[in-house]
């Protein structure tokens, strides 16, 4: 089975909010000084994912200059070329970006990105505004997936009414060809809505990141049913537990082999094109 980390982040930020620092700091139970000079450096993080069990992670650039911080496209691409297990995952913001669709092509082409994030909580936008179609069309064309950030955040400065996954209903129809990856699920007000997306529509997948493993039954009483559209994620370094930790408790729900498989990898892998 290929365990596969759909969500982790990197410990470098160009720019970086009090509120992600503090976060960090508790979480790592470290200094954010001294967090950055143990983890920045790529076979450091490679040697934990072997530590944990995982075989690739998805590393996200943020590009949400106003909250949580910037880690920009270059870094995350200059950090997954110490290994072609670390897949790099463009950040583009409509509101900064110029030619946000061109720029995501170059970095798919030249660099090698494997999905696009988009943080409209950070950034203070709809999913489904047409400002952002330009993008939806060149990910689908470009065959790569599109995470985007739903439901609730801890940074300050976030808007939650940005995060109802319900707006990705219009991007599901209007993209049938695009993979979208609902990340976090729709914590905590929406998970129902989230189910609902992935039951209804083909292109529709949840990203668990963030999410404790032992509740995923609470959150989707539906989950034997749709585990095939989730992808196992971490949200490294922003977890109160170990990425391994949080694998075996997904071993331990009551789920058979091929929805665990599925979870940990199998979906991952198809998607990212593994």
């Amino acid at each position: 089975m290929p365990v596969v980390d759909c969500h982790v982040h990197t410990a470098m930020m160009e720019v970086v909010s009090p509120g992600y620092a503090a976060h960090v700091e508790v979480h790592r139970r470290q200094s954010f000084a001294a967090f950055v000079a143990e983890w920045a450096d790529p076979q450091r993080f490679l040697a934990y994912l072997d530590e944990q069990g995982v075989d690739y992670a998805l590393v996200l650039a943020s590009n949400t200059p106003a909250s949580p911080g910037v880690i920009s496209n270059d870094y995350v691409a200059r950090f997954c070329a110490a290994s072609p297990r670390l897949l790099p995952c463009a950040s583009l913001n409509p509101f900064v970006d110029r030619e946000p669709a061109r720029q995501l092509d170059r970095l798919v082409r030249e660099h090698g990105f494997r999905a696009l994030k988009l943080y409209p909580t950070y950034s203070y936008y709809y999913p489904n505004d047409p400002l952002l179609y330009p993008l939806y069309a060149r990910a689908q064309e470009l065959g790569i997936p599109v995470l985007c950030h739903t439901g609730s955040s801890v940074f300050p400065g976030a808007r939650l009414k940005y995060g109802d996954p319900l707006y990705l209903d219009d991007v599901a129809v209007d993209f049938p060809d695009l993979s979208l990856l609902l990340c976090h699920g729709g914590r905590p007000f929406w998970y129902d809505r989230a189910a609902a997306l992935a039951r209804l529509h083909a292109n529709v997948y949840i990203d668990l990141a963030g999410l404790p493993p032992h509740k995923l039954l609470d959150y989707f009483p539906d989950l034997p049913r749709i585990a095939h559209k989730c992808v196992f994620g971490s949200d490294w370094p922003g977890i109160p537990t170990e990425i391994g930790d949080n694998i075996a408790a997904v071993r331990r729900l009551p789920l058979d082999e091929a929805a665990q498989r599925a979870i940990l990898g199998d979906t991952a892998a198809q998607l990212l094109r593994l």
